[in-house]
């Protein structure tokens, strides 16, 4: 579809009707997140814990001295010895860049699948607090051998889609992330400096994979390309998927217009957003945090005032929850809720907003409820949000008219 007038790829999860997330980027564009490359240390800035790192084509990232404990260096140093400058290492990129920030790197390579993640920095054999406790008990014993075997090169966590896999799914995915992690973490310590070592995975294979198996009803796509891609992967590792992939064929009613596309991405743009409950948000973001303020709107009668702004409130929160994916909002995260002074009231808010962050990829968390009324959370930064994707696609637009 076009964006902006800008012809782009975009990826969207809708889940009951409603777009609940959308990734876009234009036609040709790469994105460098999940990249790994041999990068070399320009400089080490102690006063703010971090290294910058050349990579690639002539980029410059950010690397956490956090991020770079257990760092993989090239043929010649060993891995205990302290990084300086001029070290060329292995540096995987964790986020994007954003609102002029240099992009983010990480000295633990992440190797991700459908069902497992191969890591480099921790070592140990994890699964996902989602999984049930059968499902944890099979998937043990199915990886006994592999996480008994005595120091490690790597670790492995079981992600919560791994609970409806089988166990040859299972076990072929893990041979492809050992090969995978063979020829660029082994074989890489002997590549020259700046080369690109892994590239991630298309952004719809991504959103494939991350999505939670049991929520797939249907995957679909009017793009022969993107078609034939798709089906190679969930061929490769997802099988029990392929049937739920379709071709959409109907050129009098684009894709896009059938799922209302055009509508969430002028939704994005908005600050106001309407409740059907008569309330309304107003979504701001700063430099500093994201604020979002939640508004009694239509309601203006003082009978049955508290039970009124229960609603509200509770509406909000799927709402925001939803909005905060929708836009990949991230960083801290500031909500007034519209104040209520039953405290039950107030923590049911509270455990229904963490209900709804638990659907999220993204990793999220809500804090608490600071005595002003305000709730804090978090979303976990990884790619900017969709309004900067919109804006790079309009200045593209205006680059081309001059």
């Amino acid at each position: 579809m076009n964006v902006n007038d800008c012809p782009c790829l975009v990826c969207a999860l809708k889940e009951e009707q409603k777009i609940m997330e959308l990734r876009l980027a234009s036609l040709g564009q790469r994105s460098l997140l999940g990249n790994i490359y041999v990068g070399q240390v320009e400089k080490l800035a102690e006063n703010i814990k971090a290294a910058f790192v050349r990579f690639g084509n002539g980029e410059t990232g950010y690397l956490p001295l956090e991020e770079a404990t257990g760092i993989i260096y090239t043929a010649g140093r060993k891995g205990n010895a302290p990084l300086r400058a001029g070290d060329e290492i292995l540096v995987q990129v964790s986020r994007e860049a954003m609102k002029g920030k240099l992009p983010a790197l990480t000295g633990n390579l992440n190797f991700t699948g459908k069902y497992l993640v191969l890591t480099t920095g921790n070592k140990k054999f994890g699964l996902s607090s989602k999984l049930s406790g059968e499902d944890r008990k099979r998937l043990s014993k199915w990886l006994e051998e592999e996480a008994a075997k005595p120091e490690k090169e790597y670790g492995i966590v079981v992600r919560t889609n791994a609970g409806d896999a089988s166990k040859e799914e299972i076990l072929r995915e893990l041979e492809y992330l050992q090969k995978l992690y063979e020829s660029t973490a082994v074989t890489g310590r002997n590549r020259t400096c700046f080369s690109l070592l892994y590239e991630a995975e298309p952004f719809y294979l991504n959103a494939i994979r991350d999505a939670y198996n049991r929520n797939v009803e249907e995957i679909i796509t009017d793009i022969p390309d993107v078609y034939d891609k798709i089906a190679a992967y969930l061929d490769a590792f997802s099988s029990s998927q392929t049937e739920q992939l379709a071709f959409y064929k109907d050129t009098l009613l684009p894709l896009y217009k059938l799922h209302s596309l055009e509508s969430a991405l002028e939704e994005i743009r908005r600050e106001k957003i309407w409740l059907n409950s008569g309330g309304f948000l107003v979504i701001q973001q700063t430099e500093a945090f994201v604020s979002i303020d939640v508004n009694s709107g239509k309601f203006t009668g003082k009978k049955k005032a508290e039970e009124t702004y229960r609603k509200i409130n509770l509406e909000a929160a799927g709402e925001i929850a939803r909005q905060l994916r929708l836009r990949n909002l991230s960083g801290i995260i500031l909500i007034d809720f519209i104040n209520m002074e039953n405290q039950d009231h107030r923590e049911e808010l509270f455990h229904v907003l963490q209900k709804h962050l638990r659907k999220d990829s993204v990793k999220s968390k809500a804090i608490d409820i600071t005595p002003l009324n305000i709730l804090e959370m978090t979303r976990k930064k990884v790619r900017r949000p969709i309004i900067e994707d919109i804006r790079e696609l309009q200045r593209k637009k205006e680059k081309s008219y001059d």
